[in-house]
């Protein structure tokens, strides 16, 4: 996976582009717009690509600061030229951050890419405070299975396009495909969202079910009478 991300990291912003006819900055925009955060929060942009994400929290909130985590350094390197100084080089199933360190998570398109996806949503809510925000951005697997023999027919077609033209490879971008296929649906993955302790969920579906943008909440303890008095004794 790392090898095939460091392949098409100078090419990755034009391909999220090209594969979603121009709205992908239209949906990261809704995502950060209607995440629920601070005033000056601290961001973890999970699957960072380039940065996309942190760049337009950065714009939203001027105090805020954002840390862009990649398990490929070309990425990073391109989003540090877009002036992203806080860029780490981490597996998002081990993050190497403290617990509830972030006020704000977001994943754009990596969902699909974690090896162990619950292990990837401990370690987000892990990290995450109390209260905090997930916002995701991916690809999902529509209910209705001919959609889905549809979608995946011609995210394969576009992927061979585009490999072919950009690199004479038409198999290089058919990953998106080919990843998607063990994936999950939309309403699957917020049922998941759910059982690891989130509330408040909210979803856009887009491309008839194809493309999805959750927002969620970390659920926040609450604090029972009988702790109260233990902790006062």
């Amino acid at each position: 996976m790392r090898a095939m991300f460091h392949t098409v990291a100078p090419r990755y912003d034009f391909i999220t582009r090209a594969f979603s006819y121009g709205m992908d900055g239209r949906w990261k925009r809704a995502g950060v717009e209607r995440a629920q955060l601070p005033n000056k929060p601290l961001v973890l942009d999970l699957a960072s690509g380039t940065g996309d994400f942190s760049l337009l929290v950065k714009r939203r909130y001027p105090g805020s600061r954002a840390i862009t985590v990649d398990i490929t350094e070309r990425m990073l390197r391109l989003a540090r030229a877009r002036g992203l100084a806080h860029a780490v080089c981490a597996d998002a199933g081990v993050l190497p951050f403290a617990d509830s360190s972030f006020d704000g998570v977001f994943i754009g398109y990596g969902l699909r890419n974690f090896p162990n996806l619950k292990q990837a949503l401990d370690e987000v809510e892990r990290v995450t405070r109390p209260g905090g925000t997930l916002v995701s951005l991916d690809f999902f697997l529509p209910k209705n299975l001919l959609l889905r023999r549809l979608y995946l027919g011609y995210l394969y077609v576009q992927g061979s396009f585009w490999g072919f033209v950009l690199h004479g490879r038409p198999r290089v971008y058919t990953y998106i495909p080919d990843s998607l296929r063990t994936f999950v649906s939309i309403d699957d993955f917020s049922s998941l969202l759910r059982r690891a302790g989130y509330r408040q969920l909210a979803v856009r579906k887009y491309i008839l079910g194809g493309i999805g943008l959750h927002w969620a909440a970390k659920e926040v303890a609450q604090t029972r009478p009988g702790d109260r008095k233990r902790a006062s004794a």
